[in-house]
C-alpha cells in the first residue's frame, strides 16, 4: 500500500505564495489535513469518486463539505447548467428562474411563504439574523451549532480575530438539547433576544421534543425561530429537518447540497416577516445568478421524482451500522463515538490516557488516505454512492480501527505516524 502525494506538496509551496493557507476554505486547508500524508489539491471528480493532481483515486466521503447530494456531475444537472450556459449567466434584470426556483422551495419546504437567495450559507444565515432583529427590534440573538464566517455568529468562537467586541457580546450561546440552557438566557436577557437560531441536528439527533420546545420558547418571549438547514436541507429530507421532525420555524437558511455544488443559498420563512425584505439589504448582484438556479431547479425537481434522499438513507444507514460493528468488534467503545443522521454520520475521537483526540485523528485520516477513502471525519452521504463503494469504506474503516486499537494498547501510535499530527481548528459543534 503505496501512495504519492508529491505534485500535491509542491503545488501546495506555489499556492501558500499567493494564498493564505493555501486554499479559500478553512475545512480544505493544511489545517485540517495533515503534512506528508494527505493530497492538497483535487483534479477532477465523478459520481462517488474524487482524483487528486497526483492522480490518486478515492470514494469521496466529504462530497464538497456536504455539497454534494446526488453525486459529483450529476448528468441531469450538468445538462440544465449548460443549457443555460448558452442562454446567459446573469442579466441586467431578474431571470424567470428566480421565480421558478423560489415557488419549488415553496412547494418542498413546510415554512417557506418567501424567499431571497444568496451564494453562501453565511449569507443566508446573516441574512435571517437581520431581517429577525428588523422585525423584532431587538439586537440580541440566541446560537447553537454552527453558522458561517459572518461577525455576528463566528465572535461566539475561538476564531473571533478582528471581530469587535460589541459585536461579540450580542450573540449568547446555548446547549444542544439542553432546554434549562435557553430558558436562562431568555431569564437572563428578557425582551432583548431577537431570535433562536440553530442547527437543527448535528452529532446528536433531537430528544424529547427538544426543537418544539426550542420553538415554544422562543415565541413565548417575542422571538424568532429560525432553523439553520444549510446542511440539513435536502439532504435528510426533502423539507428538510423541520419536515422531518414536525417541526415548522418562523424563518429557515438552506444552502450546500440544494444546489449539487453549485453556489446558492436562501433564507425562507413566513410571509410577514419575509416582506421587511424590502426594507432590510439584503442584495447583492449575483443573488439571482443563473447557472446555480437552473442546478437547483434541477436539483430539486429530481429529488421530488426520485427516491434519491431515501436510498442515501438506506446506504447511510448501512455504513452507520457497520462502523458501529467494527468500533465494538476492537474494543473502542470508548474511544470513537459515531452519531448524527444516515445522510450525514459525524465521528467523534476522545481523548485517552496517551494520546489527544487530534493525534489519533490524524492517524485515522493517514490510513485511510492511503486505501484511498477522503474523509475529514465525517460521512457526507450522495445519491452516487454504490453498494461497493459502503461495502469497501466500511471495510477500510474496520482494518484501521484494527490498528488504533493495537497502537492504543501498545502505546505506540507515533511509531506509526508518518507525519505530525495536526491541530484542532474550532470547536463548532
Amino acid at each position: 500500500m503505496y501512495r504519492t502525494f508529491t505534485q500535491s506538496e509542491q503545488f501546495l509551496e506555489r499556492s501558500l505564495k499567493s494564498i493564505p493557507l493555501g486554499s479559500q476554505t478553512f475545512s480544505k486547508s493544511l489545517t485540517q489535513y495533515p503534512h506528508g500524508v494527505s493530497p492538497f489539491f483535487m483534479q477532477k471528480a465523478k459520481g462517488s469518486r474524487t482524483w487528486d493532481i497526483d492522480g490518486n483515486e478515492y470514494i469521496d466521503m466529504i462530497n464538497g463539505l456536504c455539497a454534494i447530494t446526488l453525486g459529483h456531475c450529476d448528468p441531469d444537472v450538468t445538462a440544465a447548467v449548460k443549457e443555460q450556459l448558452e442562454n446567459g449567466v446573469i442579466f441586467s434584470l431578474p431571470h424567470p428562474l428566480e421565480t421558478e426556483v423560489a415557488e419549488k422551495i415553496i412547494e418542498m419546504v413546510p415554512c417557506a411563504e418567501a424567499v431571497r437567495f444568496g451564494k453562501n450559507g453565511s449569507d443566508a444565515t446573516a441574512g435571517a439574523v437581520r431581517v429577525a432583529r428588523g422585525f423584532t427590534k431587538r439586537d440580541y440573538v440566541a446560537v447553537c451549532g454552527y453558522h458561517g464566517w459572518q461577525d455576528w455568529y463566528i465572535g461566539t468562537t475561538s476564531r473571533n480575530l478582528g471581530v469587535p467586541k460589541a459585536t461579540q457580546e450580542l450573540s449568547l450561546t446555548f446547549k444542544y438539547n439542553d432546554i434549562e440552557s435557553l430558558y436562562k438566557l431568555f431569564k437572563e436577557y428578557p425582551d432583548k433576544i431577537a431570535a433562536v437560531i440553530m442547527e437543527p441536528m448535528g452529532f446528536e439527533e433531537p430528544k424529547d421534543q427538544f426543537l418544539h420546545k426550542v420553538k415554544e420558547l422562543a415565541n413565548q418571549n417575542g422571538s424568532l425561530f429560525i432553523l439553520d438547514e444549510t446542511i440539513t436541507g435536502f439532504r435528510i429530507s426533502n423539507g428538510g429537518a423541520q419536515e422531518l421532525y414536525g417541526v415548522t420555524p418562523d424563518l429557515a437558511t438552506f444552502g450546500k447540497g440544494m444546489g449539487n455544488g453549485y453556489p446558492i443559498s436562501v433564507v425562507a420563512g413566513r410571509a410577514d416577516i419575509m416582506k421587511l425584505m424590502e426594507e432590510v439589504f439584503f442584495s447583492f448582484t449575483f443573488g439571482g445568478e443563473c447557472l446555480s438556479l437552473a442546478a437547483a431547479k434541477t436539483v430539486m425537481t429530481k429529488l421530488k421524482a426520485s427516491n434519491a434522499i431515501a436510498a442515501m438513507q438506506l446506504q447511510g444507514a448501512k455504513l452507520f451500522r457497520l462502523v458501529n460493528d467494527s468500533v465494538r468488534k476492537h474494543g473502542l467503545e470508548s474511544v470513537i463515538l459515531w452519531g448524527g443522521h444516515p445522510c450525514w454520520q459525524i465521528m467523534a475521537i476522545q481523548n485517552t490516557s496517551d494520546y489527544k483526540n487530534w493525534e489519533i485523528k490524524t492517524l485515522i485520516m493517514q490510513e485511510m488516505f492511503l486505501r484511498g477513502v477522503l474523509t475529514i471525519g465525517t460521512n457526507n452521504m450522495s445519491y452516487a454512492h454504490t453498494d461497493n463503494d459502503i461495502d469497501f469504506v466500511a471495510k477500510t474503516y474496520d482494518e484501521i480501527y484494527e490498528i488504533v486499537a493495537e497502537v492504543l494498547k501498545t502505546k505506540t501510535l507515533y511509531n506509526r505516524l508518518r507525519c505530525k499530527p495536526i491541530e484542532p481548528l474550532f470547536k463548532v459543534r
